[in-house]
This record gives structure tokens, C-alpha cells and sequence, in this order.
């Protein structure tokens, strides 16, 4: 995630603020960090649950409190219910970094769910560290975010590694020798997949541009790139302008694939595009529930169908996860320092994601799925891999 994983973004400043992912400076730690109450224990949410990447936000607010109602209806953990901490981050990297001190240091949480971004994340984990508070993003995908971060953990694959398939797909799929990239210049999410492209792709890029998130009128690089020969259009960027680009693409008569990382998921992309004009779409996803899938899979669905009555998106079942992820961590644990050394040693925990084990720089990798999509809709979904 990486905004993803975005929606219109308020104003340049405020995309600027969720796409920047520097380096995160962490400081000391609270080793031991908060207690494990005798009756509860407390988890945080730290979600974009409103504001410019709310789609993302509030999917994983939605499947991480599935988690929580089921675990608690189980009989919790070690027999304590969940008591969760639910706060908004309103798709601010700021209010991230304001919601995780209230969380660690008011309501005393043992461990934080959220945020949904690499900008809000990086954010976020400062805090959470000074703390000894293990936080754990179902969704950011920057490469290196975790580098030296003990309490951050990743719940899904990095930006680097969606370039890869991508490069492969287009190459060995779609047969396109020669591609144009355009690329959300704001985020460093969508510069993180073009430039793994870059250097993976063995075909020819005819163009390389950018646009800038925030951004509505696509038709000047647009007309560009028409009077150019290629196979394909890759896209890093997420579904808000992506889908715009879709339509203009579409309602100039440019009909080539287009192809995106896991930004475009979700129904907000369709609305942007127009289910008329998304078809010839490939976009990667963490999750599908268009092909079989485990049985536990399974029953997620139908759980989160039966609650929200709606599907789920990889977001939704990316933070479900997360959550159970932290509950197997909890078990036993005294603090939230010993949740974080038991995540820390998750070796192929079985989700409906896939099973995740955690490097030793807390990221992991999951199984990847690339989803066709034709008049708006995910017809077919293959595994890749880079």
C-alpha cells in the first residue's frame, strides 16, 4: 500500500506528506512496552478511514474488525478479548504520527494495525517504537521501509517486487516488445514499481512520463504517447488518476492493455474508468476471490460478505490477516514487547493471503495474483511471479 493501496487527493502538499517515505529515524525503545492486561488486551487501528486514500483505509478497518469479532466470539486470546482502539488517520501522514502517541502512550495498546500506506506508516512507526509497540501495515510497500525498524512489520510484498512482475507479465503474457510507462511522479510507491521496471524490462520503453497525483487531465501525454508505436501501457500509480487515465485512454481510441500494480484494485478504480472503457486491463493483487482459493479463504469471504455486504478486497483480507497474525503473537505475551519478538518469528502462518513468514527485515512474500478486468469487471486471476 502504499497509498494505494489512492482517492483525489485534497492538494499537492497533502499528496506529498502521504507519499513521503524517507528514511525513519526511530530512536530508543521501550523494551518491555505496554502491559497485557489480566482481562484484554488492547490493539490500536490506524486507519485512512476518511480523506484522500479512504478506500484503502477503511477496507482494512473493515476486514481487521471481521478479525477481531471472530477471535472474540472464539473465546479471544489465552480466554482475554480483543478491545480495540479504533482511530482515524484521515489520510495524513501527520495525524498517523499524532494517532499512534495517542494510542501508545493514552489508550495503552500492546500493538498497532495500520496504516494502510508507506507515507502513514513511516510516519507512524517512530512513535510506535519509542514505545516498544509492535505496528504492523497490512499494505505499505515501500522497498527498505522496515530496514532497522524491530517493531515495524509488513504484510505484504514490496514495491520492487510488483516492478518484477509486471516486466515478466507484459514480456512473457502480453508479448509487448515495446511499452510506454507512466508514472505517478508524487509517490513514491509508483517510483518504486517504475524503477524495478526499468531495470527488469528487456523490451524498449517508446516513453517515459509522469504525472503527478492530484492531476485530472491526462490528454496531453496521452496524445503523446498515440502517435507512438507499442504493445502496452504500464501505469504505477493508483486507481484515482489510473482510472481517469483508463477513460481518456479508452475515449481517444488508444486500445492497447494497461497495466498496474496492486493501486488499482478496488471499485474506485471502475468508477474513475467507467466499466464501458475498463477493459484490456491487468492489475496485480495480494488476494482474489475470483479463483479457488482455501478453504479458509473461503470462509472469509462468506463472513465478510454476510457483515458488510459487499466484496472484499485485498485490503480487506490483507488486514484481516494482520490482525490474526498479531493475535498468534499475543499468545503467552506479558507485553507488547514479547509480541513483537513473537512476530518476529512467524514462520508460515497460514491466511487467507497465503502464509506469511517474516524476514529478518519483517517483510514478506506473498502469492500474487495478476487480475484481468474487462467492462469493469475481474474475469480471470493467474499467480505470478517476478
Amino acid at each position: 500500500m502504499k497509498k494505494k493501496f489512492a482517492l483525489s487527493f485534497v492538494a499537492l502538499a497533502s499528496v506529498a506528506l502521504l507519499a513521503a517515505c524517507g528514511e525513519v529515524k526511530s530512536g530508543a525503545s521501550n523494551a518491555a512496552g505496554n502491559s497485557v492486561d489480566e482481562k484484554t488486551i488492547k490493539i490500536g487501528f490506524n486507519f485512512e478511514e476518511t480523506g484522500a486514500v479512504a478506500a484503502y483505509g477503511t477496507s482494512e478497518q473493515k476486514g481487521a474488525q471481521l478479525a477481531v469479532d471472530e477471535i472474540n466470539a472464539a473465546g479471544g486470546i489465552d480466554g482475554k478479548q480483543i478491545d480495540v482502539v479504533d482511530k482515524d488517520n484521515k489520510s495524513e501522514t501527520a495525524e498517523a504520527a499524532s494517532v499512534t502517541t495517542n494510542l501508545v502512550t493514552q489508550s495503552k495498546v500492546a500493538a498497532i494495525v495500520g496504516p494502510a500506506t508507506s507515507g502513514a506508516t513511516a510516519a507512524a512507526v517512530a512513535n510506535a517504537t519509542k514505545a516498544g509497540v509492535p505496528l504492523i501495515s497490512p499494505s505499505a510497500t515501500q522497498d527498505g521501509l522496515t530496514k532497522g525498524q524491530d517493531y515495524l512489520f509488513i504484510g505484504t510484498f514490496q514495491d520492487s517486487f510488483q516492478g518484477k512482475i509486471i516486466s515478466n507479465y507484459v514480456t512473457n503474457k502480453l508479448n509487448a516488445k515495446k511499452v510506454v510507462l507512466y508514472t505517478d511522479n508524487a509517490s513514491d510507491y509508483a517510483k518504486g514499481i517504475a524503477k524495478s521496471f526499468r531495470e527488469t524490462y528487456k523490451g524498449e520503453i517508446v516513453a517515459d512520463e509522469t504525472f503527478v497525483a492530484g492531476d485530472t487531465d491526462f490528454q496531453a501525454a496521452l496524445t503523446k504517447m498515440k502517435g507512438k508505436e507499442f504493445d502496452a501501457i504500464v501505469v504505477p500509480g493508483y486507481y484515482t488518476e489510473a482510472g481517469k487515465i483508463v477513460n481518456q485512454a479508452r475515449g481517444m481510441g488508444i486500445d492497447k492493455p494497461i497495466v498496474g500494480g496492486d493501486g488499482f484494485n478496488g471499485e474506485e478504480f471502475v468508477q474513475q474508468a467507467t466499466a464501458e472503457k475498463a477493459s484490456n486491463i491487468y492489475f496485480i493483487s495480494g488476494f482474489s476471490t475470483t479463483v479457488d482459493v482455501s478453504e479458509k479463504a473461503k470462509a472469509f469471504l462468506e463472513a465478510y460478505r454476510a457483515k458488510y455486504n459487499e466484496e472484499p478486497s485485498t485490503f480487506s483480507a490483507l488486514a484481516y490477516d494482520s490482525v490474526y497474525l498479531v493475535a498468534n503473537a499475543a499468545k503467552g505475551a506479558k507485553n507488547s514487547g514479547e509480541i513483537k519478538d513473537n512476530l518476529a518469528k512467524t514462520k508460515d502462518f497460514d491466511g487467507v493471503t497465503g502464509q506469511t513468514s517474516f524476514d529478518a527485515d519483517h517483510n514478506t512474500v506473498k502469492t500474487a495474483y495478476m487480475m484481468t478486468m474487462n467492462n469493469g469487471k475481474v474475469e480471470a486471476a493467474e499467480v505470478v511471479k517476478p
